[in-house]
Order: structure tokens, then C-alpha cells, then sequence
């Protein structure tokens, strides 16, 4: 049987820089500030973290954050693969490294200058072919031109739309809901900057029916997060997010960003596997949902996400929006931080801090009454998702 460390981990501490599109800092130094800001977060001390984890596509080797902050021993160091579907299975690494003993405090981090140097917005079209499994499957969608992130969505979005009759308008109310929430968060790019429906139907075409306006943003920026079991987490000087679910999920026929030979391509699966393990694991369901951060690289991919999770029907997800429920004062408040549409895109990292935030009270959007958060990570890969709790 395996063991479960719902309840028994916590997120002691959360850190981040600024968010910006020209940080004029390197990646380390980056990586170092949000985990130096999550240690003294935590009330911690740099000697007292044991273990790292981060993705396979940072670059910010842990033995050079290490040196930089001063931790001088680690007994556990891994990275999660797949880009954005990580941000939530580093949690999910973390905890089981505190929960088995691997590490007792463990520093989560993610960094990169993704508008000045690298841009994952680009996708295919600039690099070189390589002989890899991963490079093979790019091949059967290229030629046909479905180059970039952007282009491999709209592909999902224009079977979703046939299959369910939503709208560009639809998406829109993701991106306006996202903006407003971002317009009252000094820490998200477009704070101050709401967005009305009229602007986003007036914004430019992307790829159809994406338009600029559904796309998240490109960020230079760093997050990070000291992980450690909920015993120690409440002796520290933060109070602690419990985490109650933390899992990882790759279904069928899976592939990065185009998995367009399932049976299927209106839902997304690995979000079904892991709506299964993360109610299962905490022994909550939908109903026991305030608030949600989902992930909102593209708006779009919110729709089947909020279906997949349970808080609507298949398809029903458009109206589920219409009425009002992700606002402020609906049913399920969606990214009251503004997403990576109105905050950062920082593969998803901001979302998880977030909701500790609204665990704490303290988001600048707080909803009433918020016992449990469900977080995502990136949507059309394999993927991960989070539940964080209040501490009672």
C-alpha cells in the first residue's frame, strides 16, 4: 500500500522577485533572491535546508544555489520533467523527500528570464531537428504548421468549440475575469490594467481562435518554496499550507502539447487521473473547493479543466463562466492573483504561492471562507496537481 503524507507536509515558506520582462539579473541570481525571500519567509536559516527540487528545464544548477545562499550538505536533490506540467510535482517531490526522511527541509525553485533571453512562445520553428522520440513526434504536426504552443492549443480549442458549441467570447470571460483580479494585485504585470470583452474580441488573432488576449504572458522572474512536514511547519514563524493532495498524472496516447490521436481531444486526461488521485488522496471532492489556480497558458484549456475537476458537467463549462462563478464572489473564484495571464508566467510556480497565500488570508483577492485551494499545473502534458489547506 502506498504511503500517503496527506496532512502530514506543508509549504512552510514562499519567495519570488519581481516580475518583469527585462529583469537585467541572470537566471541564478534570480533563483537565489525568491529562495533567500522563501527561507526568511519561512523563518528558517540557509544551513537548516537539506534538499532541493526544481525542473529538468532550469538552469540554475542546485550545487550553484547552493553555494550562493550557503547550504553546505544536501541529502536529496531532483528535478520534474515536462515544462510547466512540473510546478505542482515539485511539491509533490518535496513533500515525499520530508515525509520518508530523505530531507527535512526541502527549498522549491524555479527561475528564468523567459521575455529577455529564452522564449518558450517560439516553440519548433527555430530549433534544429534531433534524432529523439520527443523530435520524431514534432514531426507529424510540423509541416503542417503547428510550430509553436499557441498553434497546438488552437487545434484542442477548434475541436472543443465544434464538440460544445463555446466561443472565442468564452475564452474571453477567462482572460477579463483573470485581468480584473491581476488589476488588484501590486505584484502582477498588469496591475491597475482590467480588461473589458470588447477588448479582448478586438485584440489580434494569434492562431485561431486564440487571440492575444487568451495568451499568458512571457516573464523574467523567479519562485520558490520551503517545503517540510507540517509538524515542524507550525514551530516556524509563517503559518503553514497543508498539503493535502499532491500527485502527478500521464494518461494515454500522451504527448507534449499535441496528444491529438486519443479517442478524445475535448478533455484532457491526465487532469482526469489526477482530479481521481488528488479527491482520493485527501478525501475531499468538488464540493470541499473554494477557490482553484489554474493553470492559464491558454485560456481555452481552462474550460475542460474546470469540467475535469468536477465543478461543472462536460461542456457546461462556458456557461459555468457566463454566470459569474470564477469571480470574485462565485462559486469557485479562478486565479485571484490574476494567472499567468494578468500576473507572471512562471511555469506555474506563482499559482502554487498563491494558494498558499489564500490558505493564509492573504491574497489581494481573498474569498471568504477558504478552507481548501485546488492548484494545477500545465494543461496537454504530463502534468500534476495540489491541494493546500488552512491549518486548523
Amino acid at each position: 500500500m502506498a504511503m500517503s503524507f496527506s496532512g502530514k507536509t506543508a509549504i512552510a515558506g514562499i519567495g519570488a522577485t519581481d516580475f518583469s520582462k527585462c529583469s537585467g539579473r541572470s537566471t541564478l541570481r534570480l533563483a537565489v533572491e525568491a529562495c533567500e525571500a522563501a527561507i526568511r519567509d519561512a523563518g528558517i536559516t540557509p544551513d537548516m535546508i537539506d534538499g532541493m527540487v526544481t525542473y529538468t528545464v532550469d538552469d540554475n544548477h542546485e550545487i550553484d544555489v547552493c553555494r550562493s545562499l550557503g547550504t553546505d550538505r544536501l541529502t536529496h536533490f531532483s528535478r520534474i520533467h515536462h515544462s510547466g506540467g512540473a510546478a505542482c510535482g515539485t511539491i509533490h517531490q518535496a513533500a515525499m523527500a520530508v515525509m520518508s526522511g530523505a530531507a527535512n527541509y526541502c527549498l522549491v525553485y524555479r527561475a528564468f528570464n523567459e521575455r529577455s533571453e529564452t522564449r518558450f512562445g517560439v516553440g519548433v520553428q527555430e530549433r534544429a531537428p534531433l534524432p529523439t522520440p520527443m523530435e520524431v513526434d514534432f514531426g507529424w504536426s510540423s509541416p503542417f504548421g503547428l510550430l509553436t504552443p499557441a498553434s497546438w492549443v488552437a487545434m484542442f480549442a477548434q475541436r472543443y468549440m465544434h464538440e460544445y458549441g463555446a466561443t472565442t467570447e468564452d475564452f474571453g470571460r477567462v482572460a477579463v475575469a483573470c485581468r480584473r483580479h491581476a488589476a488588484n494585485n501590486p505584484a502582477a504585470f498588469f496591475y491597475k490594467q482590467p480588461i473589458s470583452l470588447e477588448d479582448h474580441q478586438k485584440s489580434r488573432w494569434i492562431v485561431k481562435p486564440l487571440r492575444l488576449l487568451d495568451c499568458c504572458q512571457e516573464s523574467d522572474g523567479g519562485q520558490a518554496f520551503v517545503v517540510t512536514t507540517l509538524e515542524r511547519a507550525r514551530d516556524l514563524q509563517s503559518k503553514p499550507a497543508v498539503i493535502r493532495a499532491a500527485v502527478q498524472g500521464s494518461c494515454d496516447d500522451q504527448q507534449m502539447m499535441k496528444s491529438y490521436y486519443r479517442k478524445s481531444i475535448s478533455g484532457i486526461s491526465e487532469m482526469a487521473l489526477c482530479a481521481e488521485q488528488v479527491y482520493a488522496e485527501s478525501g475531499l471532492s468538488a464540493a470541499d473547493i473554494q477557490t482553484a489556480v489554474f493553470y492559464d497558458h491558454f485560456t481555452p484549456l481552462v474550460l475542460p479543466q474546470l469540467e475535469e475537476f468536477g465543478f461543472c458537467k462536460r461542456g457546461e463549462a462556458k456557461d459555468f463562466i457566463k454566470d459569474g462563478n470564477i469571480e470574485i464572489g462565485g462559486r469557485l473564484p479562478v486565479n485571484t492573483h490574476g494567472g499567468q495571464i494578468g500576473e507572471a508566467y512562471l511555469h506555474g510556480m506563482n499559482g502554487i504561492a498563491e494558494g498558499v497565500r489564500l490558505t493564509r488570508g492573504e491574497s489581494c483577492n481573498q474569498p471568504q471562507h477558504v478552507d481548501n485551494v485546488l492548484v494545477t499545473a500545465a494543461a496537454a502534458v504530463p502534468t500534476s496537481a495540489l491541494i493546500l489547506s488552512r491549518d486548523r
